[in-house]
């Protein structure tokens, strides 16, 4: 897909003055906006390194998940616990992943109703390929320093606890 061209002037703080001018200051507009883009940008970036493997940047965050498992597999619901998302985008997940070749299930033992999703070797060799690419790229985020990128994280924290992402101790 080709970059749209570049506005002359950044529509954000545009939309920012003139929010001001009908409602009053309210930075949180700005910021959220700025972090909505932010998302679109980075998103197509990691996802058009990704998609020549065959993944999407959710799958490839759940290939990541099970190789960080001792066993390279974990049950579906300790997935969607890990990455936050809904049982059913897990199960289309590891779906995609399954008929990739890239994930195996079967039957959790410790849990009769229960499924674990194991990474197979070609979804090691994938996984390995595609944060490969997504380093060489800084995972989108190659405008900023590591310094920067800590004060990112840093100041994203407190809105992860805010929604019970985590407990904070």
């Amino acid at each position: 897909m080709p970059k749209p061209l570049s506005l002359p002037f950044d529509p954000i703080a545009r939309a920012d003055e003139l929010w001001q001018q009908r409602w009053g200051p309210v930075p949180s507009m700005a910021a959220i906006t700025s972090i909505m883009r932010a998302h679109q940008i980075l998103l197509g970036e990691v996802d058009a390194v990704v998609k020549p493997y065959g993944l999407t940047f959710a799958r490839y965050e759940a290939l990541v998940l099970l190789t960080f498992s001792k066993a390279g597999e974990l049950p579906m619901s300790k997935i969607g616990e890990r990455l936050m998302v809904h049982p059913t985008s897990v199960t289309n997940t590891v779906d995609r992943l399954v008929k990739s070749g890239l994930v195996a299930r079967r039957p959790n033992p410790n849990d009769g109703r229960g499924t674990l999703a194991s990474i197979t070797d070609k979804g090691r060799e994938v996984v390995e390929a595609a944060t490969k690419a997504l380093m060489e790229i800084d995972f989108g985020l190659s405008a900023y320093d590591a310094e920067e990128c800590g004060e990112i994280f840093a100041l994203l924290r407190p809105l992860r606890v805010a929604a019970s992402d985590f407990e904070e101790k």
